[in-house]
């Protein structure tokens, strides 16, 4: 799944989560088939929990109790079953570790408009150069509000979106070596030593185990 916000943009690989605090404008988009499940937690139950939308990675314990709860109906802490659950459920939730596949947006005019050229044309090879002049900056300009505004330097946020792009593609049943062309890769080696950097393994190991996991939670 695809997440957008106003700040961001999330991609949420299979069994992995994506946390949303309350009162977050969002869209949702899929790749591929996807089955998803959601729970909601009052505010006061989030407190320790981030103030932002971040990509998380799912333990075998959280992912059973994510099914649990969504078999059932709304849990009240006045039970004390529930209350139980609840309480495990929220530990598990404030050790989860989080996965780097934010991409932030800029909100600047004009560093706006080159990650917008940029998203249209991921794959295509479009220089950083034409992108910053088409929106009426000097290449130092777009650098330094990218770095003030995503923490990245405009190389380093393409290479984020090339990254979310494979991803994508991947997910949609893309093979790897059309997966890392059409994001803009110059080799499948490249797309997958930064896959690897970015998800601890392969593209090839990660779908397969993606598939071992859901045919095992079935």
């Amino acid at each position: 799944m695809t997440v957008r916000t106003d700040v961001g943009i999330w991609v949420i690989p299979a069994q992995r989560a994506v946390w949303i605090p309350a009162m977050t404008p969002h869209s949702i988009v899929i790749s591929g088939a996807v089955s998803m499940r959601t729970v909601y937690l009052r505010s006061k139950m989030a407190r320790k929990l981030p103030r932002a939308c971040c990509v998380v990675n799912v333990s075998a314990l959280l992912q059973q109790l994510i099914l649990h709860l969504c078999a059932r109906q709304k849990l009240s802490r006045k039970s004390r079953i529930h209350s139980h659950l609840i309480e495990v459920f929220l530990d598990q939730l404030e050790t989860v570790r989080a996965v780097p596949l934010q991409l932030p947006v800029p909100t600047e005019v004009r560093a706006a408009r080159v990650a917008a050229m940029l998203q249209q044309t991921t794959g295509d090879g479009h220089s950083l150069e034409s992108a910053c002049k088409q929106a009426g900056a000097s290449r130092r300009t777009i650098e330094r509000l990218f770095q003030q505004e995503t923490r990245l330097s405009l190389g380093q946020w393409r290479q984020q979106l090339r990254l979310m792009r494979s991803l994508q593609l991947l997910a949609a049943g893309e093979t790897i070596g059309n997966a890392a062309l059409e994001a803009g890769y110059s080799t499948a080696s490249a797309f997958i030593a930064m896959f690897r950097k970015a998800l601890g393994t392969t593209p090839g190991r990660y779908f397969r185990e993606r598939e071992a996991t859901a045919a095992a939670s079935r």
